[in-house]
């Protein structure tokens, strides 16, 4: 099953800082699940300043429990950096580019 969760950061004065502090540990896990095929592609939203605020990301995993246990073992989750989960079930088009 393919999701696209769209991740929004907790909004007090701490939360960028959260966000620096984790963003190792948690593209270390984004590095493991791209050598799965899990990751498909995803990246940080930026608000009009250009200041991190979110989480854009399309995953695929074999169920929705799989896709939760992995947001809630998440360093983003569990370091509060997101706030709010959307999550929703996509069909993901694969493009691949001639040379």
């Amino acid at each position: 099953m393919q999701f696209v969760v769209t991740a929004t950061d907790f909004k007090d004065s701490d939360a960028l800082n959260r966000r620096v502090k984790t963003r190792e540990e948690h593209l270390s896990g984004i590095k493991i699940m791209v050598n799965e095929g899990t990751f498909k592609s995803g990246g940080v939203i930026l608000d009009s300043n250009g200041k991190m605020v979110g989480s854009s990301i399309h995953v695929e995993f074999k169920s929705r429990e799989d896709l939760q246990n992995w947001l809630d073992n998440d360093p983003y989750t569990l370091n509060k950096v997101w706030e709010h989960l959307e999550v929703k079930e996509k069909k993901l088009v694969a493009y691949n580019p001639s040379p």
